[in-house]
């Protein structure tokens, strides 16, 4: 039996039936599979983005999970994460799920692109090609109570701090970014407020 639709999940998220985009490990398409498909068992390597925004004080938008969400509900995680549909153009998609998710809107940077494959409980696995962008929004932030339970504008030391202090509350995929922007980005993290 499928977990998934056992659980309800199809029913209070209809964008399982998402068409996504399924590459290799070299980011070559391979063909296109419904967002349910892609993220049961071991997952189907699909493409992902990940957006950390930040207000004009430096401080990081994160967000809790919603409690809908199939895999890691209630966790913290980056300010918005998500999968550009079938024939859906990267940027397009990017700004569309910053609107919907956070009703935001904001000029992103690319940053870079990794691999990564995460299992949840039996409930299934992120096995993503994803992408990072970072930008700048207000804080007048307006969520989508199916997506988000929870956010908070934090300064990077309190996000620094979080990782240590709680990893067991935090999406496996927002800690492998966040070391990496901190490692790699910085500079074009300053380069924001400039």
């Amino acid at each position: 039996m499928n977990k998934w639709v056992d659980k309800g999940f199809h029913q209070n998220d209809p964008s399982l039936s998402d068409m996504l985009v399924t590459v290799n490990e070299n980011d070559d398409v391979t063909g296109y599979e419904t967002k349910l498909r892609c993220h049961q068992g071991q997952g189907i390597l699909h493409r992902a983005f990940s957006v950390f925004v930040f207000d004009h004080e430096r401080q990081l938008l994160v967000q809790q999970r919603s409690a809908l969400k199939p895999l890691w509900p209630l966790f913290w995680s980056n300010s918005v994460c998500s999968h550009p549909r079938q024939d859906e153009p990267f940027e397009e998609a990017v700004n569309r799920r910053l609107y919907e998710e956070i009703g935001a809107k904001s000029q992103l940077q690319y940053l870079y692109q990794f691999e990564y494959q995460a299992a949840y409980l039996d409930m299934g696995t992120e096995h993503e090609m994803c992408s990072v962008y970072i930008g700048k929004i207000e804080q007048n932030i307006r969520v989508d109570p199916a997506e988000v339970a929870d956010t908070e504008f934090m300064s990077i030391e309190a996000v620094n701090r979080l990782m240590i202090a709680s990893p067991e509350r935090l999406t496996p995929w927002f800690k492998m970014e966040w070391k990496r922007l901190m490692l790699d980005h910085k500079k074009d993290i300053d380069a924001l407020f400039r």
